[in-house]
């Protein structure tokens, strides 16, 4: 009996996505069939980059073909086509796929780092990716993006033409102002800034607008959370109780907005002494996974204290570009599509209804 394409799409139905929680063919993730004789061919399309499940899908795939009578040979091709999020307020970023905003508790936990290189990693996995440093009093990110001196044009509808570095699309108020000169505004104002980012940037088309938000709950992260459709937030943090304590309130601003929390970041959470190779827990030994837990948010990722980000940073050069063949690099990688994954988590559970379940909870280290 010759193989039908219903035939190769009924044994597919048995392969699910773990994450999604559903099958690869309901979901729409087969988006071509190929049959030659006993040859067949199945074209899988991811809906995030560096997908984690991807290796399990391509594998479930093969083989559900091979308990099909008749496959000889079977080949799985996969690709990314990231589906725009059907949120409100999506009409203001109507090129741009996916908003996620990338904030803390409170300063000094790395935010900016975090959200840079988070960004990079996706540019480095083939995403289209836009930057926004809506940090307003501390923008710290334009050094970090080697651009610190550059100075953005506008094209001829008006629009602020973002700068391009790392394979990154980026806009900050420190480009707008001299190096030395203090932003001293009111909450209207930083209002009416943090809209201009979002209405009169050229974005173009992206999959994914990283926004590094300003710590703690002010009028940045309220505006932006209540401006522009955020498919979710990143909160990220050090291991210290005392820091989980600020990540609650964050959560709980995000929740409170109805703005979906992605899950939490763990920064320099030990630290691996080169000289002896010994882990050492600079902040005390980590109990990020078990307050997770306790508050069911996701643990994306957990990174060490790494030596060398600080004085690339200061190149310009975020550690994912400067020492792209690192681990330190390769954990941002799997941070990356971590996050990308929670995305489409989100996106899957809203356009499903009220399915809640944790995504990656308690996770490992990224």
């Amino acid at each position: 009996m010759s193989l039908s394409r219903e035939a190769v799409l009924a044994a597919l139905g048995a392969v699910t996505d773990p994450d999604l929680n559903a099958d690869i063919v309901s979901l729409g993730l087969v988006s071509d069939v190929t049959i030659d004789g006993d040859k067949v061919g199945v074209t899988l399309t991811l809906q995030s980059y560096n997908d984690p499940a991807e290796a399990a899908l391509t594998s479930g795939v093969k083989e559900a073909l091979r308990s099909l009578d008749g496959v000889g040979a079977s080949a799985v091709n996969t690709r990314v086509e990231v589906p725009k999020a059907k949120l409100p307020k999506a009409e203001r970023l109507p090129t741009v796929r996916h908003v996620i905003g990338v904030g803390a508790g409170k300063g000094g936990v790395g935010k900016s780092t975090v959200a840079t290189n988070l960004a990079v990693a996706l540019a480095n996995a083939g995403a289209r990716v836009g930057l926004l440093d809506a940090d307003i009093y501390g923008p710290s990110v334009p050094i970090m993006m080697g651009l610190a001196k550059a100075q953005p044009q506008v094209n001829a509808e008006r629009k602020i033409i973002p700068l391009v570095n790392h394979g990154v699309r980026f806009m900050s108020m420190g480009l707008l102002v001299k190096p030395d000169e203090a932003v001293v505004w009111r909450g209207p104002m930083i209002g009416r800034a943090v809209t201009q980012f979002v209405d009169d940037v050229a974005w173009g088309e992206l999959d994914y607008l990283i926004v590094d938000l300003p710590p703690g709950t002010g009028d940045v992260s309220l505006t932006l959370s209540q401006t522009i459709p955020l498919s979710g937030a990143v909160v990220v943090s050090t291991p210290q109780d005392v820091a989980f304590a600020d990540v609650q309130r964050a959560v709980r601003m995000f929740r409170m907005l109805k703005v979906d929390v992605a899950g939490l970041v763990e920064n320099m959470a030990f630290f691996v002494c080169p000289d002896n190779d010994k882990t050492y827990w600079i902040f005390g030994q980590s109990r990020t996974s078990e307050h997770c837990a306790e508050h069911e948010l996701d643990l994306l990722g957990t990174l060490p204290i790494e030596m060398a980000i600080s004085p690339n940073a200061d190149q310009g050069k975020p550690i994912v570009a400067a020492e792209p063949d690192s681990a330190h690099a390769a954990l941002y990688a799997k941070l990356a599509g971590r996050v990308a994954k929670s995305i489409a988590v989100l996106e899957h559970q809203r356009n499903q209804g009220p399915d809640h379940s944790a995504f990656f909870a308690g996770a490992p280290g990224a």
